[in-house]
């Protein structure tokens, strides 16, 4: 065995074992969103702030630095590609773990855990003041983290790269004020046109235990492997992977609305067809990680919205539906029902939001957490300042602060730099969307046939195998063509809306 392989599989065995303690960590996360009772989250502090010191010093163990420095000299000697881009994404996360110190590690997992639980009791009792106090703590240590980490322009860009590596605040503010330009005159057009769907056939009687069911069987449909994976109900959905054949996602079921769950469950289900995708094989190490959280929101957008949301996904799935809520979609056209879905209309809930309007949501918060960062807005005055942009942005005042500034989980969590992600999902997708239609042709006859296969593979071959092999930028050019547009999903939706609108 030459020295270089010795040295490779030291570097593999140790990223592997750090990644089966980060998945220890996980599954607590899982709990603590899930199970957790309120009282248990002092200990599950504790617990959470243990392990992620412990895996801290893992990445930051200085035999396995020098073994990656070594490996960096010789793999570009040796031209290894696949060991290549295994030293070269774990060296890159590792020179910003070694910026960090120990005790803001630490810091900031206590502090995400004890967040997230004064979140949800704040929601409950819309009493943003309790909750305030801990949003200041966590805005402090995330500058803190930008500080230590360093950064090429503005300290959000430290953030950011957390969830988008390699990408820039300066980058992304301009295409998504780009795609505002675009949306606004849309979403102006769709409220004056005239045409309204009738949505109060969404509000009717939907039994929770039925939606779980048909959300079940539609997940699977599509290709999400309940042997390899679970659904369960939490606050503020999400997916999350504990390993290979351990992958989570969680819903929310109200008993008097159907998009919620069952759209809820389509998005976090993409978000696990990824996760299920990857390399089993390259567990624990960069190659079999996805690339990033833009990317990952491109998966999950794509078979909400370019998948459940079309026509043809529907005709297939509404005489099932029917069959499933009789009382409630009985009498109902499938035409009606179908405008009902794709609905446009500003709203408060960003989780709930349509096509069109989703994007403003992220505007929104994009602009709010940098603002937070730099200190041009303090914690207090927070609450404010979202109802004024609700307003500008989608005409909306929030009635409560519970549907406002308390809806999302990301801050209490300390995810700022989280939220521009999404956005970049939506863009992604509508991009590998439009490709996939264009190597596979014919997309619309196999949904409405119920066939899910041939895109699931095409998503496998060309994004899920790659793991992080390229960069998200990199990956889009490689499967497209071309480079991040805002152009792909403003035809989609001018095309399908301007349809149902009579634009």
């Amino acid at each position: 065995m030459s020295k270089t392989v010795k040295l490779f599989d030291e570097v593999c065995q140790h990223a592997r074992r750090t990644a089966t303690l980060a998945s220890i960590n996980e599954l607590l996360g899982w709990d603590e969103r899930t199970m957790l009772p309120p009282g248990g989250a002092e200990h599950r502090a504790d617990q959470s702030t243990l392990l992620a010191g412990m895996i801290h010093q893992r990445w930051i163990d200085e035999k396995f630095g020098e073994r990656l420095e070594e490996l960096s000299a010789r793999l570009s000697e040796e031209n290894g590609a696949d060991a290549a881009v295994v030293v070269r994404r774990l060296k890159r996360q590792r020179d910003k773990k070694v910026k960090l110190p120990q005790s803001l590690v630490e810091e900031l997992a206590r502090t995400a855990i004890l967040g997230q639980q004064a979140w949800q009791a704040a929601r409950e009792k819309n009493d943003f003041p309790a909750f305030r106090p801990l949003l200041e703590r966590t805005i402090e240590l995330k500058r803190q983290q930008a500080e230590a980490l360093g950064y090429p322009q503005c300290p959000y860009d430290a953030l950011l790269d957390e969830f988008e590596p390699e990408e820039l605040t300066a980058n992304v503010g301009p295409v998504l004020e780009k795609l505002r330009e675009e949306l606004v005159p849309l979403v102006t057009a769709i409220g004056q046109s005239g045409r309204k769907p009738d949505c109060s056939i969404l509000h009717r009687g939907y039994p929770v235990e039925v939606q779980d069911r048909f959300a079940r069987e539609a997940a699977a449909a599509i290709g999400f492997d309940f042997k390899r994976g679970r659904l369960d109900v939490t606050a503020h959905p999400f997916c999350c992977t504990l390993g290979p054949g351990d992958c989570r996602i969680t819903t929310r079921f109200y008993d008097d609305f159907f998009n919620a769950a069952f759209f809820g469950v389509l998005h976090e289900a993409g978000h696990g067809l990824y996760e299920q995708g990857l390399p089993v094989e390259q567990y624990g190490l960069p190659t079999g990680e996805a690339v990033s959280l833009g990317i990952h929101e491109s998966q999950s957008r794509l078979w909400e919205n370019l998948v459940g949301r079309s026509r043809a996904f529907w005709t297939h799935y509404y005489p099932l539906a029917q069959k499933h809520f009789p009382a409630a979609l009985g009498d109902v056209a499938a035409d009606d029902f179908f405008f009902a879905v794709c609905e446009v209309r500003p709203s408060l809930i960003r989780v709930e939001a349509d096509e069109a309007t989703y994007n403003l949501h992220i505007l929104v918060r994009f602009e709010l957490e940098q603002a937070l960062l730099d200190g041009d807005l303090q914690a207090a005055n927070l609450p404010g300042a979202w109802n004024e942009k609700y307003q500008q942005y989608l005409g909306l005042a929030p009635p409560n602060d519970s549907e406002g500034v308390l809806q999302d989980v990301h801050w209490s969590a300390g995810m700022i730099g989280y939220f521009p992600t999404y956005s970049l999902g939506n863009l992604y997708a509508a991009q590998f969307f439009n490709q996939a239609e264009t190597d596979l042709g014919g997309l619309d006859e196999h949904f409405a046939r119920g066939e899910f296969g041939p895109l699931l593979n095409w998503l496998r071959e060309n994004i899920h195998r790659h793991g992080q092999r390229y960069t998200a930028a990199e990956l889009v050019e490689r499967v497209t063509g071309r480079g991040l547009s805002a152009s792909p999903l403003v035809e989609h939706l001018r095309s399908k809306l301007g349809s149902l609108y009579e634009l």
